[in-house]
Formats: C-alpha cells, sequence, structure tokens
C-alpha cells in the first residue's frame, strides 16, 4: 500500500460512544444484518471501554477487544466480568502500531469510528487485512463527509464553536487543515479497503442518531421520524459509512 497523505494536522484522540447511546446499537443491528452469520473469533479494533464490545458479546464465542487505552480495557473487563462474559471478552493493549496477533487469526473483525484517528492509516488497513484470515469479514465504519455537520470539530480560527455547518463539505485540502479527524466518502473508504486486500459486500449510510440533540422532546421526534431507520439513502442524513468487506 502506498504511505499515508493528507494526514490532518490536528489529529485527536475519540470519545467512545457509550452505552446510552443509539449508535452503538444501530451499527451491532447493521452488522448483523449486512454480513454473513458471525462466528468463530471476533476482534474489536479500537474499542474504547467496550460498550460497542459488548453487544457482540453473544454473537461470538471469543472476543479481542484491542485498545491503546488501559483504562478503557480496565473498565471493559470489569463489565465483561459483570454480564457473565469474562470468558469470551479478552482486553489487549497494543502499542498503536503492531496487532498483536498471528496471521490470519481473526474470523471477524469490526472497528467504529477509528481510523480517523489513527497516524498510520494505510499501516493500520494492512495490519488488519493480516490478522483477518482469507474469506474472513471485516466490518468498519467512519466518518460520513456529507454529514452536516464535522462530527469531530475542528480547530478553525477565530471561530470558537467548532461545529460549523457544512464545514467538512469544504475541499480536502481546507478540511485536513483543521479538522480533529479524518472523514470519508463512501467510494473513498471502498477504495482503501479494496486496496487492503478487501472484498466489499456491502456499503451504507448510517443514519444520524440524533445523540447529540440534549432537549429528549426533540430528540424523540427526530428519531421517530426523518432519521427512525438505521440506514439511509440521503448523504447528509448520516454521521458515518459502515463497510462490509471479506478477506481476500
Amino acid at each position: 500500500m502506498a504511505d499515508n497523505k493528507g494526514i490532518p494536522a490536528n489529529l485527536s484522540a475519540g470519545r467512545p460512544a457509550g452505552a446510552q447511546d443509539l449508535i452503538i446499537v444501530r451499527r451491532h443491528r447493521l452488522v448483523r444484518a449486512m454480513a454473513p452469520r458471525p462466528g468463530g473469533v471476533l476482534l474489536d479494533f479500537g474499542c474504547g471501554d467496550g460498550a460497542q464490545t459488548l453487544l457482540f458479546g453473544n454473537d461470538f464465542p471469543a472476543i479481542i477487544a484491542l485498545d491503546i487505552g488501559a483504562g478503557l480495557l480496565a473498565r471493559l473487563r470489569d463489565e465483561a466480568a459483570t454480564r457473565g462474559l469474562g470468558n469470551v471478552v479478552l482486553p489487549v493493549n497494543y502499542d498503536g502500531r503492531n496487532i498483536p496477533l498471528a496471521d490470519g487469526s481473526v474470523d471477524f473483525a469490526v472497528s467504529f469510528e477509528v481510523l480517523e484517528h489513527v497516524e498510520e492509516e494505510a499501516r493500520i488497513l494492512a495490519e488488519l487485512a493480516r490478522v483477518t484470515r482469507p474469506g474472513g469479514i471485516l466490518a468498519m465504519s467512519v466518518p460520513n463527509r456529507w454529514w452536516i455537520f464535522e462530527t469531530h470539530g475542528a480547530n478553525l480560527p477565530l471561530l470558537p464553536w467548532n461545529r460549523v455547518p457544512l464545514f467538512s463539505w469544504l475541499p480536502k485540502g481546507l478540511h485536513d487543515r483543521w479538522a480533529r479527524a479524518r472523514i470519508y466518502t463512501k467510494r473513498g473508504i471502498c477504495g482503501k479497503l479494496s486496496g487492503a486486500g478487501f472484498e466489499i459486500l456491502d456499503s451504507a449510510y448510517i443514519t444520524a442518531p440524533m445523540d447529540v440533540v440534549r432537549w429528549r422532546p426533540m430528540r424523540k421526534f427526530l428519531r421517530s421520524t426523518l432519521f427512525r431507520n438505521d440506514r439511509t439513502g440521503v448523504p447528509w442524513m448520516s454521521t458515518a459509512v459502515l463497510v462490509v468487506a471479506r478477506r481476500r
């Protein structure tokens, strides 16, 4: 794979989705609907505190939860034990470069809103391809360029409010100058996964979950009307792109 180009200058660590967030439920439902029947060993790459990981606890007999945050992994370990999944979920710390697993040792891998934060995008994709067995599945979501707001915010000059509408629609060079994370089109992320050795099986725009809307009546209204489905055909109603691919 080619070396990374156009890395945003202001890459920042992401905030893991919480157990109360609709987005983790939507991602789980979509993966189960879009991917072949799950089984074997699951790798959750960039698992955070495991709120998303634990939703897969009844889908796989073994789950490896990988993250660079030791504190987050400790919280996952405690919660997995509380839910009776201590023998299923194995939290593993890694160095941000090399996935500490053998070649072809993973049957199914997931990674949700992580790729946009890594320092070496190409290296991480190559590592995910290395540890996924031929015929194994990868489900990955990344921020959608065509959502109305920049989901990770930006360090914009003279503008203390970092979620300026349509900022993510700017040309890539301008966006990446101030953005706190990478952002992707559906074609772009599918191309990167294809180049890393994966065959694209399906892709979808994940409907905005409205988790950031704090006024509950408004959030409930939006979720029951415009944003009620898990996937949408309208790019500007989507916060993220989900791609399901098979390792060639």
